[in-house]
């Protein structure tokens, strides 16, 4: 099953994913609420812990409660958490973007002596992250290292992340 919540990719997974058995599609499309993904990736493994669950979650929205992840261990309750990392939050800066606004704010970057956030891109660590709560991670490369590492989640004992780093201003048609 795949599971989701916040941003633009419940827009993009409706486009792009097909299911093919019930119970296998699970989003949260009404309130984009950030930081569920984990969680509620938890909450349907606890409901069914035979299912492979897959977690696919953007960065801005992993930083809200990537503490699940610990849980996740912890309880003995294995996901597959997929982070896509585009230095900041991708659906919320094209929106700002859409109504002539500069995305204030959705770039994780320093702020400047000029007070503005316009410095280097911060350098947030997406595979120690997840390691510190105590998941095997891997960074990614490419689409093929990507479906790789996707394969070899399913033969993993306990929780598992990849991380890839992805085009911010990228969408899906």
């Amino acid at each position: 099953a795949i599971v989701c919540a916040a941003g633009s990719l419940p827009g993009d997974l409706h486009k792009l994913w097909r299911t093919r058995q019930p119970n296998t599609y699970h989003l949260e499309y009404g309130y984009s609420c950030m930081g569920y993904e984990i969680a509620g990736g938890l909450g349907v493994k606890m409901a069914d812990p035979s299912r492979e669950i897959f977690v696919m979650v953007g960065d801005g929205s992993f930083l809200m409660m990537a503490s699940e992840i610990a849980t996740s261990i912890q309880e003995g309750h294995k996901l597959n958490i997929i982070v896509l990392d585009n230095h900041g939050f991708s659906s919320i800066g094209g929106l700002s973007q859409s109504i002539g606004s500069g995305g204030f704010g959705t770039d994780y970057r320093h702020r400047t002596d000029s007070g503005h956030l316009e410095g280097e891109t911060l350098p947030v660590d997406f595979v120690a992250l997840c390691r510190g709560f105590g998941a095997s991670v891997v960074r990614v490369h490419s689409r093929e290292e990507l479906q790789q590492a996707i394969e070899a989640m399913k033969g993993e004992k306990g929780t598992s992340a990849v991380v890839i780093e992805v085009d911010k201003e990228m969408r899906v048609p």
